[in-house]
C-alpha cells in the first residue's frame, strides 16, 4: 500500500484521515475525527460502549483516543515515505465522563525531524477536563512493500 499525505497546498487533512483510517480499535470505539490540521486535531468518542464496570469511561479509552489522535498527527507531520510510531505515552485522568461524548483536542509540543510530541486534552460534554495525555512518536522510513 502506498500512502500519500496531502500536500500543504491542498490542506484537506480531514479527508486524508478519513481515507487513511485510524485503525480497527478506533473504529470499534466510535472515535470520529472532526477537525485535522498540522496545528490542531479534534476527535470525539461516545462514552456508551466504552465504560468500565462502574459505568465511567474506561481510562484505557482515553489513552486509545489520545494515541489515535497523536499518532495520526505525527504521521501527517512525517510526510510521504515516512511512518510515525508511538514510543511513549502517559495519561493523567482528572475527571470521569459518564454519558454523552468526550472530545479530544491534540496540539503539537514538538515537531522534529525524528521525534514528535503531542498533548491531547479530553473533555466531557460540559467542558470539564477528564484526561491529559502526552505521546511521543518516532519517525522512521516507511518499510518497503513486500
Amino acid at each position: 500500500m502506498t500512502e500519500q499525505n496531502p500536500s500543504e497546498s491542498t490542506t484537506d487533512f480531514l479527508a486524508w484521515t478519513k481515507a487513511r483510517g485510524a485503525g480497527d480499535l478506533a473504529d470499534k470505539m466510535g472515535i470520529e475525527f472532526t477537525e485535522f490540521s498540522l496545528e490542531r486535531a479534534v476527535a470525539r468518542m461516545p462514552v456508551e460502549g466504552n465504560t468500565q464496570p462502574a459505568m465511567l469511561l474506561h481510562g484505557g479509552a482515553y489513552v486509545v483516543m489520545g494515541e489515535s489522535l497523536g499518532s495520526m498527527s505525527a504521521n501527517l507531520h512525517a510526510g510521504p515515505g515516512k511512518l510515525a510510531v508511538g514510543i511513549e505515552i502517559n495519561a493523567s485522568h482528572t475527571g470521569s465522563a459518564t454519558s454523552g461524548y468526550v472530545t479530544a483536542v491534540c496540539t503539537p509540543i514538538h515537531l522534529g525531524r525524528t521525534l514528535t510530541t503531542h498533548e491531547i486534552v479530553v473533555t466531557d460534554d460540559a467542558g470539564r477536563r477528564c484526561s491529559t495525555i502526552r505521546i511521543t512518536n518516532l519517525i522512521l522510513d516507511q518499510p518497503a512493500a513486500s
